[in-house]
């Protein structure tokens, strides 16, 4: 099953093209990095496929065959709650506690009352903390997010979608803040947790060497445009340094995708 089908989506914010005619299909349980130079669009992408942003009108998006944008509020957040973002900088208030931010995670998929009981009495501690010992924090369960470093915040955010369970994982830059130990290690936790639930996961990288390492499809996006989408060992140095060379000025039209 295609878990994720854009077509032909562009995005532009005010007059600023920021993806042009990017088309892609992603089957249900695929591993993809998604690499390129900075400004490339490769958050732009990610936000789109969370649904957060929606492309031009010549665009479009289907995710499990579904068109979110042509579905009910009520439907399109059901849809939503199956996706999990883990974000560069996760957005966790400082005065908020671990194990509450990581139980944040299924608050699309509990009813209100559960959802504002687990805020004063959070429901389901096993649960927080079986997700946050796969990241090496079981012992950070209580703490207020405020006393903790980037690199565990992120690794919270990491924990806080492996305790969601969604269908599709999107992630970025989810190990810019790590060390390089334990950015392999959460790259492994992030694959293997993927592959155990059968979910889709989508993840941007600058680190080229862990992308090449542990995912077998790779994506270089460069100026909002697809350059290449291949597996991981068709990935050439040559292609590299187009990917990573100098931006040139001039039409995002210049652009070609290459093939594998």
């Amino acid at each position: 099953m295609i878990a994720v089908d854009l077509r032909q989506a562009s995005l532009r914010f005010a007059d600023l093209p920021v993806l042009a005619e990017i088309s892609l299909q992603i089957s249900a349980g695929e591993r993809v990095a998604v690499i390129g130079p900075s400004g490339a669009g490769k958050t732009s992408l990610l936000r789109l496929l969370a649904t957060e942003l929606r492309a031009d009108n010549s665009g479009a998006l289907l995710l499990w065959q579904q068109d979110p944008w042509q579905l009910s509020s009520r439907a399109r957040q059901r849809l939503r709650s199956r996706i999990g973002m883990v974000w560069q900088a996760p957005p966790l208030p400082p005065s908020q506690s671990v194990i509450t931010a990581v139980l944040a995670g299924r608050l699309g998929q509990w009813s209100l009352p559960k959802a504002l009981f687990s805020l004063l009495r959070p429901c389901d501690p096993a649960g927080a903390r079986t997700a946050l010992a796969r990241l090496s924090l079981a012992d950070k369960l209580y703490q207020p997010c405020a006393t903790l470093s980037g690199g565990q915040l992120q690794r919270v955010g990491i924990a806080r979608v492996l305790y969601q369970n969604p269908d599709l994982m999107l992630a970025d830059e989810p190990v810019s803040a790590l060390d390089p130990v334990l950015a392999e290690a959460s790259i492994l936790t992030l694959q293997q947790q993927a592959a155990a639930r059968g979910s889709t996961l989508i993840t941007n990288l600058h680190a080229v060497d862990l992308a090449l390492r542990h995912f077998p499809r790779i994506i270089g996006l460069r100026q909002g445009r697809i350059l290449f989408d291949c597996a991981a060992e068709a990935v050439s140095p040559a292609m590299l340094a187009e990917l990573y060379g100098n931006e040139q000025p001039g039409s995002l039209d210049a652009e070609q995708a290459q093939p594998c």
